[in-house]
């Protein structure tokens, strides 16, 4: 059914969504974002499923968007433009509202878009040998439409020590910052997510999901006029010289011009 994306359920109902273009690094590509809307539309209309696990296959969790998608929307129309960063947005809330316990297993490096898709989990563990950073602002772009699933994860104050500077970090202060719940040898992985698996099967799951759309009530707004705000960021800095810069210097394997 998917091309970027691996889906499968077990027996007790716990479904395993797997980033699955190993060979991009789970890049975010247009066409991974319409499924990643598309799997969470149907994990979230299924009765059988209790619990989603999001992880990557390979040994990267998510590079974050693909750099030719972006080469596409900012040669693109600015009715396209609009139209693709949406879809992110969009596919990012549907995944925040999922009314199921979203667990992620982040097995590997989460850079840029990957960072807020370790965001919008309920709660995510990681291997420890990982490194994350939002590694826009290398690009001349920001990160824009994962802000508020950042921002709500880890608060503004502890969000302003990584979200503007791109630099990388580990496992251990992936934890401090609250964008990892805990840190485990790769091979405890598994045991680890399945510890927190285990108790929702034991929960009503209609019970689960009112409690989800409380606590996300309760919490930071993330509303139709923020998710437009985002998005409007997003092009805006699609559209800049700087973005232009960045991105050709990636694709050309130079320094952007900013670089000291």
């Amino acid at each position: 059914m998917f091309d970027t994306l691996t889906v499968g359920t077990d027996a007790r109902g716990v479904a395993t969504l797997t980033l699955d273009r190993r060979e991009k690094h789970n890049a975010m590509s247009g066409r991974m974002i319409e499924e990643l809307a598309a799997a969470a539309a149907r994990l979230g209309g299924d009765d059988a499923v209790r619990v989603v696990v999001l992880t990557g296959a390979g040994k990267t969790f998510c590079a974050g968007g693909d750099l030719a998608w972006m080469q596409e929307q900012m040669a693109a129309d600015a009715a396209t433009r609009f139209a693709e960063a949406r879809k992110l947005a969009v596919a990012l809330q549907a995944l925040n509202t999922l009314p199921k316990p979203l667990i992620g297993a982040i097995q590997g490096n989460a850079f840029g878009g990957g960072v807020g898709m370790a965001s919008v989990c309920d709660i995510a563990i990681g291997a420890d040998h990982l490194r994350m950073g939002l590694t826009e602002t290398r690009l001349g772009i920001i990160p824009a439409t994962i802000g508020p699933y950042v921002i709500a994860r880890m608060g503004e104050a502890r969000a302003r020590r990584v979200f503007m500077s791109g630099r990388l970090f580990g496992a251990g202060e992936a934890v401090e910052l609250g964008l990892l719940a805990r840190a485990v040898p790769a091979g405890d992985l598994a045991a680890a997510v399945e510890a927190e698996v285990a108790p929702y099967l034991a929960c009503a799951p209609g019970a689960v999901a009112a409690a989800k759309k409380l606590a996300r009530e309760l919490g930071p707004r993330i509303d139709d006029a923020t998710i437009d705000r985002t998005i409007a960021a997003l092009v805006e800095r699609w559209e800049s010289d700087e973005a232009v810069e960045g991105i050709s210097a990636f694709f050309a394997r130079r320094k952007a011009g900013w670089v000291r």
